[in-house]
């Protein structure tokens, strides 16, 4: 299917992990995907993977400024805008994460990527979108939003953030007549770079292999595997599709029923 025929995208941390996989999806359903990030290295490798429908922009999320020029940009080059995935995450800073011991400079990070990088790409989203007739907005957020996450407490936060931020975004844009749907996605445990220095992070600090931290947390998945970055790209193209077009304000699980085990 092509889904996004003559359509353009904008995604967000698409020079890796689930970003990248994002941007391939939309490109192979037809659309023209502009990919950004701020690994300026990383984000060519990526372009020149898609191919043709694909172009490469530096941006740093946490920016009012780089939003404004490449909004500003975008509509010059590309009229409009049907889709924007807000893919750019940080997983933490440096040091201990829990409530006690966590650095602020490293929460602030956590935040600022995560929280107001997702709520600037929304701000400057609706208007774009709505000029153009309407469109799609889906966020990456975490079943860690939804749980606690005692060693991780900035980035819980930050997705519990994105989750309620999506629902705000979803019912102004409803309220104002705007034909702008929001959404989010919310990934499992899913084998990325991120999640490989998760299992670093939980060795470090826990003195637990990677071997244990990985089946530790599969025991608790019970359709008894780890997501693939496809798992989460099938469920945003889903999301950002006419199929969804009665689709707003929700947080869809992708994980496996992680949230059905019983902590």
């Amino acid at each position: 299917m092509m889904r996004f025929q003559g359509q353009t995208a904008l995604i967000t941390g698409a020079a890796s992990g689930l970003g990248r996989e994002v941007a391939i999806r939309f490109a192979r359903e037809g659309a023209t995907v502009v990919l950004t990030d701020v690994d300026s290295d990383s984000l060519r490798g990526a372009c020149e993977e898609i191919g043709d429908g694909a172009s490469a922009r530096v941006l740093d999320v946490t920016s009012e400024s780089d939003w404004i020029a490449a909004i500003r940009d975008f509509e010059a080059l590309h009229g409009r805008l049907g889709v924007l995935v807000n893919s750019a995450g940080a997983e933490a800073g440096d040091g201990l994460q829990d409530p006690e011991h966590l650095l602020l400079e490293g929460w602030r990070r956590v935040q600022s990527v995560n929280v107001e990088g997702v709520a600037l790409g929304c701000k400057h989203a609706i208007a774009f979108m709505n000029r153009g007739g309407g469109g799609a907005i889906v966020n990456i957020a975490s079943v860690a939003g939804c749980i606690a996450t005692p060693t991780l407490a900035a980035y819980g936060a930050s997705k519990a953030a994105v989750i309620q931020l999506t629902r705000s975004v979803a019912a102004y844009c409803a309220r104002a007549g705007y034909r702008i749907r929001c959404n989010c996605v919310l990934p499992g445990v899913v084998a990325t770079p991120m999640m490989e220095r998760f299992w670093d992070r939980l060795e470090r600090e826990q003195h637990l292999s990677a071997a244990e931290a990985r089946q530790r947390f599969l025991s608790r998945i019970p359709l008894g595997s780890f997501q693939q970055a496809s798992d989460i790209a099938d469920a945003v193209v889903f999301l950002a599709s006419a199929e969804a077009r009665q689709i707003t304000g929700v947080a869809l699980p992708v994980d496996g029923g992680f949230l059905l085990h019983d902590r």
